[in-house]
């Protein structure tokens, strides 16, 4: 049974508050500033996970492994946040797609990806504003999150796979092979945690059980556990 709870996204940036700043006004949350090296960005819409926005010397030199899928209720919903996105420093990209695809690809002030999704989508209806959480991974690897937070997968096909919570909400997908190559640290990562009053003993010795490896010189002092997942991308526990 999971111990840990999906805590959210961790997106290594330059300027923490200007992407900050962008992902709360795109998604219409609420940012907490408090911190100039770390940011995050807080729903109130029912999202339960959050975007945390921390300072590193991660420059941007390949494609993200993971990426966004905002959803639109109709199409001047996805005109509007196409519109807020390029407002708040974000800019159109070509990563090949054609003009017969309904999404728009966007870039935030970094040059993170993120996808605004067309109405209507059915694989996304119903999951919030944040539709899917995109991942490149393995079919394995997409078992090995279902195991570890206890959601089911909601969509396993030609080595695709799919998690959603069971109250709802974004889904988190793997696309399979071909798997992208590792050519620079990853700026994004999944984040769990613990409660308050939990330890991260037991719940690291879970996850390596379940193929997760501990990165024991790479734990920080916010008293993080740093693990990698069986397709080597590293993912962080968290007490609270």
């Amino acid at each position: 049974m999971a111990t840990s709870r999906f805590r959210g996204i961790s997106i290594e940036c330059s300027e923490p508050v200007l992407v900050g700043r962008f992902w709360a006004g795109v998604l219409g949350w609420e940012l907490d500033e408090q911190a100039s090296d770390e940011v995050v960005a807080l729903p109130h819409d029912g999202t339960d996970y959050r975007l945390t926005l921390r300072r590193a010397d991660t420059p941007k030199r390949d494609p993200n492994r993971i990426h966004f899928d905002l959803t639109s209720r109709s199409e001047a919903d996805m005109t509007a946040t196409v519109d807020r996105a390029l407002a708040l420093g974000g800019r159109h990209i070509d990563i090949g797609q054609t003009a017969d695809d309904g999404h728009v690809v966007l870039a935030d002030p970094e040059g993170n990806e993120l996808c605004v999704i067309e109405p209507g989508n059915s694989f996304l209806a119903d999951t919030g504003v944040i539709g899917g959480i995109n991942c490149d991974g393995s079919h394995a690897l997409g078992v090995f999150w279902s195991e570890v937070l206890g959601w089911p997968l909601v969509w396993d096909q030609d080595e695709e796979t799919a998690i959603q919570s069971p109250t709802g909400g974004s889904k988190i997908t793997w696309s399979g092979p071909p798997l992208m190559p590792r050519l620079s640290r990853d700026r994004l990562h999944l984040e769990l945690s613990v409660p308050s009053s939990g330890d991260l003993g037991p719940e690291v010795r879970r996850l390596v059980a379940l193929g997760a490896i501990e990165q024991t010189e790479a734990n920080r002092t916010d008293g993080a556990s740093v693990l990698v997942d069986p397709d080597g991308n590293e993912f962080r526990v968290l007490v609270g």
